[in-house]
């Protein structure tokens, strides 16, 4: 029974031995802190370890810009019965002279029933020519006709009807109450009005983006910024498609965080402070304060002041580090921004692992006795 005891404890001291080492290799989220920066130190890596200060985070500030072009907010409102291509209109020209220009002998009105508006947005009408006729009124457009007969017949009267086609309408599409197709009048012939006639969205406004399709051409603004910047507030023409969608940015969340994943953003502006909230925060247990990185393939423009000003070639691999223990880290984060793609790792603390050793050995420890009671 003697040597039976002594070889049980010979194996449970050789499983305790066993069970340290291992410590070594434990499972883990990935590397520390202090393995990210020895690797910083390895040109072979060509990445910048650059501690996050306010005066850094106010260097990367960068939002990419979005907002409607001229093409969009240099064009007034049309009416609201305004013509549009595909329209079929009808046309009568009444000519105070016996022999006009386009009545026969003994009449006085020559109509004209059947003039397509072609995808120019033109009519053509004898003596006169190609007239444009989509984005008018059919007053504005008689006021034209009439304008151009006059220098050839005395005195022309004309009326312009709409024989064929609703008039402008606009698509509205996405993250609205009601989708559908709507008539620009009166009332809905700016963005915001049309976005109103749809029900709203229905979607944060601080993620909703609107995006205008019109002839090939896109543009796209913050749903904030067309409330705010009255140019953004865009006149409408016939056959826009409206479309509302949320902010379709990420940033992927790693190591000792609650929640590890691709992370929506909450917000157009989202701090690092931000997207360790929305990634579940840190690991109570795991995480390492002192070694927060977002990595970030940074445009040369930013990468040179965050270097100092040296000159560099194309994108710059660089890993920020927050430390929140310290005040400064603190603010830091609170000012640092978060772009689409960046990577947010948590570090583990380096007790970590001892813990998960220490947790080993507990139960080794209780093996050993376990053991040793059987033995006894």
């Amino acid at each position: 029974m003697q040597a039976f005891r002594k070889i049980a404890v010979n194996a449970v001291n050789a499983l305790l031995v066993s069970t340290m080492i291992a410590g070594c290799t434990l499972p883990r989220s990935g590397p520390t802190a202090r393995e990210i920066s020895s690797g910083g130190d390895d040109p072979a890596y060509q990445l910048h370890i650059v501690d996050v200060t306010p005066d850094i985070a106010a260097v990367t500030t960068y939002t990419e810009p979005l907002g409607f072009g001229s093409e969009f907010t240099s064009l007034g409102p049309i009416g609201a019965d305004a013509i549009r291509s595909g329209d079929t209109l009808a046309l009568s020209v009444w000519e105070n002279v016996d022999a006009g220009l386009l009545v026969s002998t003994g009449q006085n009105v020559t109509s004209i029933e059947q003039l397509k508006v072609d995808q120019n947005g033109n009519i053509f009408v004898p003596y006169v020519g190609p007239v444009q006729a989509a984005g008018k009124t059919p007053s504005e457009l008689r006021q034209t006709i009439t304008e151009a007969l006059t220098q050839q017949t005395p005195d022309p009267q004309v009326e312009v009807r709409r024989i064929e086609g609703n008039g402008a309408t606009v698509s509205v599409l996405g993250a609205v109450e009601n989708s559908g197709v709507y008539p620009i009048e009166v009332p809905t012939r700016r963005l915001s009005s049309m976005l109103a006639m749809s029900g709203g969205v229905n979607i944060e406004p601080d993620i909703a983006q609107v995006k205008i399709e019109r002839q090939g051409r896109v543009g796209r603004a913050w749903l904030q910024d067309v409330y705010d910047n009255p140019s953004y507030d865009i006149a409408l023409r016939g056959g826009d498609k409206i479309i509302v969608e949320a902010d379709r940015r990420t940033f992927t969340a790693l190591g000792a965080s609650e929640r590890q994943s691709r992370v929506n953003f909450t917000k157009r502006d989202m701090s690092a402070i931000e997207a360790l909230a929305s990634a579940g925060g840190l690991d109570g247990d795991a995480a390492d304060p002192t070694g927060i990185f977002i990595f970030r393939s940074e445009r040369p423009d930013i990468a040179s002041g965050v270097l100092g000003g040296a000159a560099v070639a194309g994108p710059q691999r660089i890993a920020y580090v927050i430390n929140l223990t310290k005040p400064e880290g603190m603010f830091a984060a609170r000012e640092f921004i978060i772009r689409d793609d960046d990577t947010v790792y948590i570090t583990e603390a380096p007790f970590s692992s001892w813990r998960q050793v220490i947790g080993l050995t507990a139960t080794t420890v209780a093996l050993a006795g376990s053991v040793a009671a059987i033995a006894n």
